[in-house]
């Protein structure tokens, strides 16, 4: 073969090559760019939020007990039922207390008696003294006998009083309005012998308490934050409390703050937060374990992305896909604080006006450039944000 022959096929060979190349170019200058959905950051008030756990409680709560010695007749409540405050609940063995009333009451019929001969004979000296016919000690006795027989008449009056409250005390009642429990004592027991024996318990379940437990760690946080400006607090009777039951899901009805303690507890180094819920259900019973979403301040100029815009590298830092003016993908680390409604609150990183990609993260890749899908969300979505 010549060497003109072998010249021109590597001529030939070298054209191929940069044909084939210039196709490759081409085709990945017109590769089709990665269609991404973005979300424009917008500045607005957000109320912050801190999700408690804690237990129910019963506002009202009161141990019935026996006040008397005395063998129990009869119970006349259902158990489990609810009871108003002067109901009926058992009765103790009153022929003990009646036959002391019966015994101090004759007592102060005879003191009355003796009061009334002293009064007499006090009023007949009074006269005698007069026309010196006594002397001035007898008059003296007669006034202080008078004085001792009424003082007579007085205590016994007070024991016939006592006599009475403790045959009331035989009637035991309810003292407050609630729903009473199973029932401590059956008849024919003995109650009340050297001691306040416990009969039942009431406690009242509408409205019912929520007691929370908040670090003093997040509440030095939020005074601080309080303090520079960035949050504001919300007024006590305007926090809102919203019921996590233990399965998960909200109580339907909305609570509200009630108090905090100003005591930490130095096992913990947690406080109580008080809340308080409507439960005309009796859905909410005292002891079980819930969480309570609290509002406790709002940020004027807070900011929050959807959930599945926040990606995490291998450390575990947050951080979402930000957009140039170029539609050129960059990642920016975020700090996040707490969730609500689907959205995460963002605390740093981020400024009204950034566009962040909310759709397409897996197509989207740093440093490269995508295409804007502008088409309307579903209904559904939109809600969601």
């Amino acid at each position: 073969m010549s060497k003109n022959l072998l010249a021109r096929l590597s001529l030939i060979a070298l054209a191929l090559t940069l044909a084939a190349c210039d196709k490759s170019s081409n085709a990945e200058e017109q590769a089709p760019l990665a269609t991404v959905r973005v979300e424009t950051i917008e500045a607005r008030p957000l109320t912050i939020s801190s999700e408690l756990s804690g237990r129910i409680a019963a506002p009202r709560m009161a141990e019935v007990r026996a006040r008397v010695a005395g063998v129990v007749l009869q119970r006349t409540f259902r158990e489990g039922s609810d009871v108003k405050q002067g109901d009926v609940l058992f009765r103790i063995d009153p022929a003990p207390f009646k036959a002391d009333l019966d015994s101090a009451e004759a007592v102060l019929r005879k003191a009355e008696a003796n009061a009334f001969q002293a009064r007499l004979q006090e009023q007949r000296y009074a006269q005698l003294i007069d026309d010196k016919a006594i002397s001035g000690q007898e008059y003296d006795n007669a006034r202080a006998n008078a004085r001792q027989t009424a003082a007579e008449v007085a205590a016994s009056k007070a024991a016939v009083e006592r006599a009475k409250l403790n045959l009331g005390y035989a009637t035991v009642t309810a003292p407050i309005s609630g729903r009473i429990g199973r029932a401590l004592v059956t008849e024919g027991a003995l109650v009340g012998q050297n001691e306040t024996t416990p009969l039942a318990l009431i406690q009242q379940l509408n409205p019912i308490h929520a007691d929370l437990t908040q670090s003093t760690r997040e509440l030095n946080e939020l005074r601080r934050a309080f303090r520079s400006g960035q949050l504001q607090q919300v007024g006590q009777d305007q926090a809102k409390a919203t019921l996590i039951q233990d399965d998960g899901s909200l109580y339907p009805l909305p609570g509200k703050l009630l108090f905090s303690d100003i005591t930490v507890d130095p096992g913990t180094g947690q406080i109580i937060l008080r809340s308080e819920f409507p439960n005309p259900d009796l859905d909410l019973l005292p002891g079980s374990f819930v969480r309570v979403r609290l509002e406790q301040a709002v940020n004027q100029q807070g900011i929050s992305v959807p959930q599945r815009a926040i990606q995490r590298d291998s450390a575990g830092i947050a951080q979402v896909l930000l957009l140039d003016a170029e539609q050129r993908v960059g990642q920016q680390p975020v700090e996040l604080g707490t969730v609500q409604n689907d959205r995460w609150i963002v605390t740093g990183g981020l400024k009204a006006g950034d566009r962040i990609v909310i759709e397409g993260l897996q197509h989207a890749r740093p440093g490269e450039k995508v295409q804007i899908d502008d088409t309307p969300l579903p209904l559904a979505q939109t809600t969601g944000q």
